[in-house]
């Protein structure tokens, strides 16, 4: 793991959030649909990780079922990583419990996995790959 990518937090109005979040002082980035995920997402700048605000675009996405059970508040925690196929193997020999068993496309076209909440202590754990054209 190379650091703390994003904490992920869903919200279930995502522009009430953002100006929320902007009036606490954090730097808006943008706002990015992930239609794979079923979410409309909106990044802000903290330091060298980031905020992701997550409010769901249909009603059986992960966000929308997270928010009937828990209510708004912190989703995952995302950390980046230089290879996710390796992390994936390695958790899968491991037995560590997955989500996703391969990768899968997220915000900004990165390649994401998620680690199940119960091999964390209840934090869902977010793998994230980042295209080789993005400056570190």
């Amino acid at each position: 793991m190379k650091k703390i990518d994003h904490i992920g937090i869903a919200v279930p109005e995502l522009d009430a959030a953002i100006e929320q979040y902007q009036t606490l002082g954090f730097d808006f980035d943008h706002v990015e649909e992930v239609p794979e995920q079923k979410v409309k997402t909106a990044f802000f700048e903290l330091g060298d990780a980031h905020v992701e605000l997550l409010e769901a675009t249909e009603p059986d996405s992960a966000i929308a079922k997270f928010l009937g059970k828990r209510g708004p508040g912190i989703h995952h925690i995302c950390v980046e990583v230089d290879d996710i196929e390796a992390a994936l193997a390695e958790y899968r020999a491991a037995g560590v419990r997955l989500v996703n068993e391969e990768p899968v496309i997220g915000a900004g076209g990165h390649r994401v996995a998620f680690v199940h909440p119960k091999a964390t202590h209840g934090v869902l754990l977010e793998l994230l790959e980042r295209r080789s054209t993005d400056a570190d």
